[in-house]
């Protein structure tokens, strides 16, 4: 803006000198030839005209080059060129600059302190587990099991989104079993199966392999897996099962329970939606688990989707991708 004004009132300026020797040109000098100051004015209307459109086309060059760095998601003063307070803008961005990195070192500093506090509150949730089993009343012993299943649920995924929030988000892609790993997910669930009397159908062949991190694509599962226990409904059935189609492999986990309504399928992977059963106050969810489980499919490259009719059934969706660019 400072530079349209300069050359505002510079082109202003030469009009007001060119005015000014006009009329000194007739009102004052008593010898004159007008043909010679038609042509004169006639020679400076063209290097006017020459200057302006240079000027005119260099404004438009960095004006397209301002709209194309202000596209960028990074500070661009210091590639623009030169400017009008320059060094104000350069000292600003420096001030920000190292207050993000400030706030960026808080950041891991406490994600670490929550990552360690979570490895110590595994011991004395190890002991109070085994602990349930001296509890001779069986009523009081599963209710007291299901809680301290519950917490155990709860920081094994405080865990991992300390490390998927983390600086440094380790994958390590390698061939794995698909079968292994939903044999897996299914073991840290067993407790509610059972408590619930979930009827379980697994088909997914055992010579069925993937591209994946094993244990992020276990997590993956037991988002999946424990949505599926949460909203289950009567009769439960859970049915997990593997296909391929044109070379692609997908995974799904299906449950018969409450459903998801129409409107809120495109935003069940939004951070923090909860939807109306939990409204209602039938259910309780936090919202961030199926938010989660969606950063570490697009980080794994796998598409993680979801078709539902409500009060009938779920059905969520792993798709790999054709990764096997990670094998060495």
């Amino acid at each position: 803006m400072n530079g349209e004004k300069n050359a505002l009132r510079m082109y202003l300026s030469a009009l007001f000198v060119a005015v000014s020797f006009n009329l000194y040109f007739i009102v004052l000098m008593q010898e004159k030839s007008t043909g010679y100051l038609l042509y004169l004015d006639l020679l400076l209307l063209v290097v006017f005209c020459v200057l302006a459109a240079a000027d005119y086309r260099r404004y438009r060059r960095f004006r397209k080059k301002k709209q194309e760095l202000l596209g960028q998601q990074e500070p661009v003063c210091e590639r623009i060129g030169y400017f009008e307070n320059q060094d104000i803008a350069m000292h600003d961005v420096a001030v920000l600059r190292e207050e993000l990195k400030e706030r960026f070192e808080e950041n891991c500093e406490l994600q670490d302190y929550v990552a360690r506090w979570c490895h110590e509150m595994k011991l004395p949730l190890s002991a109070g587990l085994l602990l349930t089993e001296e509890i001779r009343d069986v009523a009081v012993r599963g209710q007291m099991r299901e809680q301290f299943e519950r917490m155990k649920q709860q920081l094994g995924g405080m865990l991992l989104g300390c490390k998927l929030q983390g600086a440094l988000f380790d994958l390590q892609i390698e061939k794995v079993s698909l079968l292994s790993c939903v044999r897996a997910s299914i073991r840290n669930h067993q407790f509610f199966l059972i408590q619930k009397k979930i009827s379980l159908e697994v088909s997914v062949e055992a010579d069925l392999f993937v591209y994946s991190d094993p244990g992020w694509l276990v997590y993956l599962l037991d988002q999946l897996l424990g949505n599926a226990v949460k909203y289950i409904g009567e009769a439960p059935v859970i049915r997990l099962a593997a296909e391929q189609v044109s070379g692609r492999t997908s995974v799904f986990v299906e449950d018969n329970g409450a459903g998801i309504r129409p409107e809120e399928q495109r935003r069940i992977f939004e951070k923090g939606f909860t939807g109306n059963n939990y409204h209602n106050g039938k259910y309780k969810s936090t919202g961030m688990g199926l938010y989660m489980a969606k950063k570490i499919a697009d980080r794994l490259g796998h598409e993680l989707s979801v078709e539902s009719e409500y009060g009938v059934y779920s059905r969520f969706w792993i798709r790999f991708g054709e990764n096997d660019y990670f094998r060495f």
